[in-house]
């Protein structure tokens, strides 16, 4: 690298919710390794919290493989949501796209933690750390043009967050055996405007989402720099169908088959 970690994370904070973008670091002189990006994280979550943020959670990215050869990446990764990014569905009528550049939109299962997870845990004892499991959409956005980037770009950049709107939270307990039975196999209709645009299944996601918990517990647990997930944290464990892109004056819906989830509906302008 030609130039600091403490440079890169500078440059991509200012960047996000700007409306620009800059080249991706892998292209820039002296290279960006995926060593460097983990670097990046903690001062970027460090800058969030200096601006008056609190952090909430951690969204999860690239869990679903089968769009890994459409962005060139080989591995999940994981970034920062804080309380500004995070909203319910319930309290957001309309979500104004302005602050995004290039915002895809991604339907995904999200977890509420009633207790710290430990690596290494099953299923059943990760969802037994889980207070509550909804449905949500997650917007992300690309600072880098044309979502052309490696895997150490989507890390620095924070994964690519940009927000998540999350629906109506049902408690794990009363139903925990069934949720085990339903999270791994479920399928999802994503439609745009009352128009099915993909398909989706809930093995996507890794093996299913709880899996995607598990990949970020272990993740965690080998790096000294980041916190580990903490009781009251926020999961939202990747796309269940191909990110899509949307636009001001949609409507984006779901339907699920086979999970005790109803659809959600999101409006953006």
């Amino acid at each position: 690298m030609t130039v600091t970690i403490e440079a890169v994370a500078d440059e991509v904070f200012s960047t996000i919710g700007s409306g620009r973008q800059i080249t991706p670091f892998s292209t820039r002189p002296g290279g960006f390794s995926l060593a460097d990006a983990r670097r990046v994280s903690p001062l970027l979550r460090q800058k969030f919290i200096d601006r008056g943020e609190t952090i909430v959670g951690r969204k999860i990215g690239f869990t679903n493989r089968t769009i890994w050869p459409q962005y060139g990446v080989a591995a999940p990764n994981w970034g920062y949501m804080t309380d500004r990014t995070v909203r319910d569905l319930a309290a957001t009528p309309v979500l104004p796209l302005g602050p995004y550049v290039e915002p895809l939109i991604e339907p995904e299962i999200v977890f509420g933690f009633s207790s710290a997870p430990q690596p290494g845990m099953d299923d059943a004892a990760l969802l037994g750390c889980v207070g509550w499991v909804a449905h949500g959409f997650e917007i992300v956005q690309s600072i880098y043009p044309g979502w052309k980037f490696t895997q150490a770009d989507t890390a620095a950049a924070n994964a690519m967050h940009g927000a998540l709107l999350i629906g109506e939270r049902h408690a794990v307990a009363p139903r925990k055996a069934e949720w085990l039975r339903e999270l791994p196999g479920f399928d999802i209709d994503l439609l745009c405007n009352g128009a099915v645009v993909d398909r989706g299944t809930a093995s996507n996601v890794l093996e299913g989402p709880v899996s995607a918990l598990r990949y970020l517990a272990q993740v965690l647990a080998d790096d000294e720099a980041s916190p580990p997930i903490a009781a009251g944290d926020i999961v939202t464990t990747g796309t269940l169908t191909k990110a899509m892109p949307v636009k001001p004056g949609e409507t984006w819906t779901t339907r699920l088959r086979g999970i005790a989830l109803d659809g959600i509906a999101a409006r953006f302008s």
